[in-house]
């Protein structure tokens, strides 16, 4: 019996169109040889992942219009439960991704979200409990302040609610001192929080350890075709070499991640087994066409 919840909040959830074109004309009529609709949202991705390794999760966030309606219906048929706010003005986004001898992107605009929305999802994380885990992913829309992450977490501060924070290097470390239980930059991202390009793994870990000091409590290090490293809440330093596959997506590999190692420490509480099914969960994504199923996720954990 799972005794506490996972709660995962996407600002702006998506439908993505994802259509391939074997070669893509501009100015011409072009006709798809593959398209699927995915529900998307980083949030979503972690909800989505941690349902086929059987974890209970609640979506929250804004929806609108039919699609919102359609995200809503979608997410159920996933493996999990939503608690979203639909908003009156605007639709939610419709993302288009076009595959072709170049990868591109339509992101849509997203709906017209007030303060008295942003009340209501204050009132929902009001019922989070001690033990309850929180997951803060992705971008903020134009229509809600950019405080909008820090402003939750000082909210839900000294309540022993565990939150992760994947996001862009601003948003990141102006939570820091709300001693987030895991952050996870990319190396690159990590380097330009520090306006230098980090080469070796020896500064990668250093300034890892400097985010430590700063407030993480973990601090999980992607570094793509590279592994992982984790500098872990008691100052140990684990390294993960990559799951090995083709790579057919690279759309929710860091939020399966995120979400393999919360299943992973919940599990066991055991940072180098989190490392590694977070690492596992990244891998059985990127190779598949969309989130990884569990039986893929285990196969790979037993190549780790």
């Amino acid at each position: 019996m799972q005794r506490y919840m996972i709660y995962t909040v996407t600002f702006n959830p998506a439908l993505d169109y994802v259509v391939a074109v074997e070669h893509f004309t501009l100015g011409s009529v072009n006709r798809t040889i593959r398209e699927n609709i995915f529900y998307g949202g980083k949030g979503i991705n972690v909800s989505a992942l941690l349902a086929n390794l059987g974890y209970r999760s609640t979506a929250l966030g804004f929806i609108a219009g039919f699609t919102g309606r359609e995200i809503e219906r979608g997410v159920r048929s996933l493996g999990f439960d939503s608690d979203f706010i639909q908003v009156e003005k605007g639709m939610s986004r419709i993302n288009v991704k076009l595959k072709s001898d170049q990868e591109s992107e339509i992101n849509g605009m997203g709906p017209e979200i007030t303060a008295g929305d942003v009340e209501q999802l204050f009132q929902k994380l009001s019922y989070l409990k001690e033990g309850d885990v929180l997951v803060l992913s992705g971008s903020i829309p134009a229509a809600i302040d950019n405080d909008i992450y820090q402003r939750i977490m000082e909210h839900l501060d000294g309540r022993g609610i565990r939150m992760a924070v994947d996001a862009e290097k601003d948003l990141l470390q102006k939570v820091l001192q709300y001693h987030p239980f895991l952050i996870k930059p990319n190396n690159h991202e990590l380097g330009q929080m520090f306006g230098q390009e980090l080469k070796t793994e020896e500064e990668i870990v250093l300034h890892a350890r400097k985010l430590k000091e700063q407030g993480a409590v973990n601090v999980l290090v992607s570094m793509a075709g590279d592994g992982a490293i984790l500098v872990a809440e008691d100052g140990s330093v684990h390294r993960q070499g990559v799951a090995r596959g083709t790579v057919k997506n690279s759309v929710g590999a860091g939020d399966s991640m995120v979400a393999g190692f919360i299943a992973g420490y919940l599990e066991k509480g055991d940072y180098a087994y989190a490392l590694k099914l977070g690492t596992a969960c990244g891998g059985a994504t990127a190779f598949s066409d969309g989130i990884g199923t569990k039986d893929e996720i285990m196969r790979l954990l037993n190549t780790l």
